[in-house]
């Protein structure tokens, strides 16, 4: 199972948020290059980059973020928020992003995102199925739609979707240890979905078991940053999987 932490951007800082919302930010270092070759530096290879200046904006703002990091470290990345042309892809990819998430725009223009999947291949494009009480949540998780999110990712997949990012919104930044049996109905409900597990990871024992259950990937986020799982522990994991 890959380990993916997480960088948050707003106005080109790494911060956190609790259950999605804004005004809950914490500022944990004004230099996310920094944070992400500390990364780099204890093993990790896969970075989840979220601009959530671009979630609120509705297209890509913090590209640069995105270029400085993917031109000085060698990390793979992941890289999502408010991404909803064509145009706003072709500036992610050129600023070295190596996947991209696409959430919002699954729900509310599939045409687009489907597009997507045919030009740049499942290998590329990740579905985020974020959810709040197993609806698709939207928007920077500022709207619930009518999306029951299992078949959701089950028609997606259908349509090509391997990469899927779940997260349990009620668990994200909570610290309260993630959603198991939500990603093991995933598990159980797909055939060759890669899920990758977000939200409420909080000790380094819940690592094992979603990697026991079958999960592709997790990513953290705050438990890092609270030292609440240290580098070390996951360079540990990393050397051993």
């Amino acid at each position: 199972m890959r380990i993916i932490p997480a960088i948050d951007i707003i106005n080109g800082k790494c911060v956190r948020l609790s259950k999605g919302d804004f005004s809950t930010q914490k500022i944990y270092n004004e230099n996310p290059l920094e944070v992400a070759k500390m990364f780099q530096d204890y093993g990790v290879k896969h970075l989840h980059l979220v601009d959530l200046d671009g979630a609120k904006a509705s297209h890509i703002v913090n590209y640069k973020v995105l270029d400085n990091i993917a031109s000085k470290t060698q990390l793979s990345i992941d890289f999502g928020g408010g991404l909803k042309s064509d145009e706003d892809l072709k500036i992610a990819f050129e600023s070295g992003a190596t996947q991209i998430t696409g959430g919002s725009i699954a729900v509310k223009k599939p045409d687009t995102f489907k597009n997507w999947l045919q030009k740049f291949g499942s290998k590329k494009i990740i579905l985020g199925a974020d959810a709040i009480n197993e609806k698709v949540a939207i928007s920077g998780w500022l709207e619930e739609s009518e999306e029951s999110l299992v078949p959701f990712i089950q028609n997606y997949e259908k349509d090509g979707v391997s990469y899927v990012i779940c997260t349990d919104i009620s668990k994200d930044g909570m610290l309260q240890g993630p959603s198991f049996d939500l990603y093991q109905k995933i598990l159980n409900s797909t055939t060759n979905i890669k899920l990758i597990a977000s939200g409420g990871i909080s000790a380094y024992d819940e690592l094992p078991k979603l990697a026991e259950m079958g999960c592709e990937g997790t990513i953290i986020g705050k438990a890092i940053y609270e030292q609440k799982i240290s580098m070390k522990q996951l360079e540990k994991f990393i050397l051993n999987n």
